[in-house]
C-alpha cells in the first residue's frame, strides 16, 4: 500500500474507508453552495428556513433534528412516497405524522439550486406534470445517498476488484480479490449502517486473525429511523417474501400501539408491528415497526431471526411484562392473517392509507 511517497506492506490489510455523502449533478448547486450529513452540525446559526433533497433516512432525521429546534424544514423527494424503502403503510404512516411538522413534497425533483439575495432556491419539477415550484430557503441540505471513498485510495492499481459503482467487491468471508487484504463497513457498499461495519469487523477478526472461516450472515440485518415518530425493520419486506415463497406461503402479523395497555396510556395512534411470516415453517420473515420507541421492540425479533430455526415460538411461550410496550411485539404474532385480509384491516383501521 502506497502512501504518498512511502510504500507500506503487511501480512494483513484492512480496507475500512468509509463512505462520502453523494451529491446529485443539480444545475447551480455546487456554486450556490450546500451542506451534507458530514458538514450540517458544523452550522454555528440555526437557519430558519432549511431546505433538504432527499426524504430517505438521512434526510428526514435531519430536517426532524432541525425542525425540533425551530428551523422551517422542507423536504422534497423525487420519489412517489418518502422513505421508499419501507413498506408502503410504513411511509403513509410516516409522512402523515411528519407532514405536521415539516413541509413534505414528493414525485418532484430538485433541478436547480440557485442564489438571490440572502436566501437560496430550489426549483422543483413534478415527474408528472413537469409543473415547477420553487422553495426560497436559507440553507441546502443534500441527502440523497453515499458514494464510495475508492477514488481517493484507487485499490484497482493493487489489483482489488471493485464494482460499477466504485464500492470495493468482497466475497462471502469478506476477503477482496487479493489475498490478506479484506475490506468492511462501508467499504463494499452492502449495509452502510455502523451496527453492520461492527458485525463485519467481528467477522474479519475471526478469519484474519483467528484464521477461522465464518462466512457474513445478512439475512436479518435490522435498522431504524429516527425520527417522530420512530421506524425500524428487519428482514424482507411484504412483496419480497410474496416473491420468493408465494403469497399462499405467507402471513402477516398486526398489532396497533394503541391496542395495548401502554400504548393507551401513552395517547399515541396509528402506530403498530407488522411482522411476516413463512406459513409452512412459522418462520419470522421480516418485521416493521412504526411508533415510540421502534429500535428497542425490534431487537427481540431480530435475535429470533437468528435462532437455529428463526421461528417465534420463544415470544408465544416466554411471558411479557404488563403494563409495557413490549407487548404489542407479542400481540402481533399473535394475530396472524393472510395478506388480503391484513390490506383489508390496514385499511379499515387506517382509512388514509
Amino acid at each position: 500500500m502506497k502512501v504518498g511517497g512511502k510504500v507500506i506492506t503487511s501480512r494483513l490489510i484492512f480496507l475500512c474507508l468509509g463512505s462520502k455523502p453523494f451529491a446529485p449533478p443539480i444545475n447551480g448547486l455546487k456554486e450556490t453552495g450546500f451542506l451534507t450529513s458530514d458538514t450540517v452540525l458544523k452550522l454555528e446559526r440555526l437557519p430558519k428556513r432549511l431546505g433538504v433533497i432527499g426524504g430517505s433516512y438521512i434526510g428526514l432525521e435531519y430536517g426532524h433534528f432541525f425542525s425540533a429546534m425551530g428551523s422551517e424544514v422542507t423536504v422534497v423527494e423525487m420519489m412517489p412516497r418518502i422513505l421508499p424503502m419501507e413498506e408502503p403503510e410504513i411511509s403513509s404512516v410516516a409522512e402523515k405524522v411528519m407532514g405536521k411538522y415539516m413541509n413534505i413534497f414528493t414525485n418532484k425533483r430538485v433541478v436547480e439550486v440557485k442564489k438571490e439575495g440572502n436566501s437560496k432556491l430550489m426549483v422543483a419539477e413534478d415527474l408528472t406534470s413537469g409543473e415547477r415550484s420553487v422553495f426560497e430557503v436559507d440553507e441546502v441540505l443534500v441527502a440523497t445517498g453515499r458514494a464510495p471513498n475508492t477514488d481517493i485510495l484507487k485499490p484497482e492499481k493493487g489489483g482489488i476488484e471493485v464494482d460499477s459503482k466504485g464500492w470495493i467487491i468482497t466475497n462471502e468471508y469478506l476477503e477482496t480479490s487479493q489475498p490478506g487484504v479484506y475490506a468492511f463497513g462501508d467499504a463494499n457498499g452492502k449495509y452502510l449502517f455502523k451496527h453492520v461495519a461492527n458485525y463485519e469487523s467481528m467477522v474479519v477478526y475471526y478469519n484474519a486473525v483467528l484464521n477461522k472461516r465464518i462466512k457474513v450472515d445478512y439475512h436479518a440485518v435490522p435498522h431504524a429511523v429516527f425520527t417522530y415518530p420512530e421506524i425500524a425493520s428487519v428482514g424482507l419486506r411484504e412483496k419480497d417474501a410474496i416473491k420468493k415463497y408465494g403469497e399462499e406461503n405467507v402471513l402477516i402479523g398486526l398489532a396497533r400501539y394503541e391496542d395495548t395497555a401502554k400504548g393507551e396510556a401513552m395517547g399515541v395512534k396509528d402506530y403498530f408491528v407488522k411482522v411476516i411470516l413463512r406459513k409452512d415453517s412459522r418462520e419470522i420473515l421480516g418485521a416493521h415497526i412504526i411508533g415510540p420507541y421502534a429500535s428497542i421492540l425490534i431487537q427481540e425479533i431480530v435475535n429470533l431471526m437468528y435462532t437455529s430455526d428463526k421461528t417465534y415460538t420463544p415470544i408465544l411461550r416466554g411471558m411479557h411484562i404488563h403494563p409495557a410496550l413490549s407487548e404489542v411485539v407479542e400481540r402481533a404474532f399473535f394475530n396472524l392473517m393472510e395478506p388480503s385480509q391484513y390490506h383489508h384491516v390496514i385499511r379499515e383501521h387506517f382509512h388514509w392509507i
